[in-house]
């Protein structure tokens, strides 16, 4: 049996003596390892008579979980030295340009946009119109009359009169229309109504827009997008829609 007291002093200066992590993890492996000095000695502990075994085992713990700590102690010492240097030899250029992430158009904008491009360069504008409509420009301009089965309400959506408060584009219909309910579009046609009213012939445009439904499926969530286009002219014919598409 070595003397225990030959084998602290020893790894205790080595332990002392380590200049970097790595170094110390040798000593460790040394002393403490699965082949190192302290793990041998705790070994022998079988071969030896029950009364040297008494005071041998709590001696050799001893000497293991002493060096143990002074192994973690010295760990924490260097590391704490390792993170000072760095601090005092790494720098952030703060004059360096900041990279600026720029946000994108969301998908369904960037398909209207490249919509409106193609349909521009063929003479169309792009016309909008309110999402919340009253009835006469949704339905009845449309030659949907009352009784018609896109207007019920499993197919509709249907506003109060305090519902459309606040909504921008959302006045209440006056005059002759007044008394009309208020729905959510259920397509983009009413801009086709409304540019009629408004403008006179010739007239070519495509009307972009959010549209909803009180249904859901694979090709349809309660609001979705349409395009659609109108052509009033005295001179235009079908050639002039299938160009209109075979260009598109």
């Amino acid at each position: 049996m070595a003397d225990l007291q030959e084998i602290k002093d020893k790894y205790t200066g080595l332990i002392a003596g380590a200049e970097d992590l790595a170094a110390l993890d040798k000593v460790r492996v040394a002393a403490l390892g699965k082949k190192g000095e302290v793990s041998l000695q705790m070994r022998t502990l079988g071969q030896m008579r029950p009364e040297e075994k008494k005071v041998m085992g709590p001696a050799l713990n001893g000497l293991k979980n002493e060096l143990a700590t002074l192994i973690e102690a010295r760990k924490a010492e260097l590391e704490r030295e390792a993170l000072e240097h760095a601090l005092k030899t790494e720098t952030l250029d703060m004059t360096l340009p900041v990279r600026v992430e720029t946000g994108t158009l969301h998908p369904v904008m960037q398909v209207f946009e490249e919509i409106a491009v193609i349909f521009a360069d063929q003479g169309y504008k792009v016309a909008e119109g309110p999402d919340i409509e009253d009835d006469f420009h949704n339905f009845t301009a449309l030659n949907f009359p009352p009784g018609h089965p896109a207007r019920d309400m499993h197919d509709t959506f249907f506003l109060k009169a305090d519902e459309t408060r606040g909504e921008e584009g959302a006045k209440r219909p006056t005059g002759k229309h007044k008394a009309e309910k208020m729905v959510l579009r259920t397509h983009t046609s009413p801009v086709q109504i409304r540019t009629m009213m408004s403008e006179k012939p010739p007239i070519r445009i495509i009307a972009p827009g959010r549209t909803y439904r009180c249904d859901s499926d694979q090709t349809h969530t309660p609001m979705f997008h349409q395009v659609e286009g109108l052509v009033i002219d005295k001179t235009t014919t079908m050639a002039h829609l299938k160009g209109s598409l075979m260009d598109f």
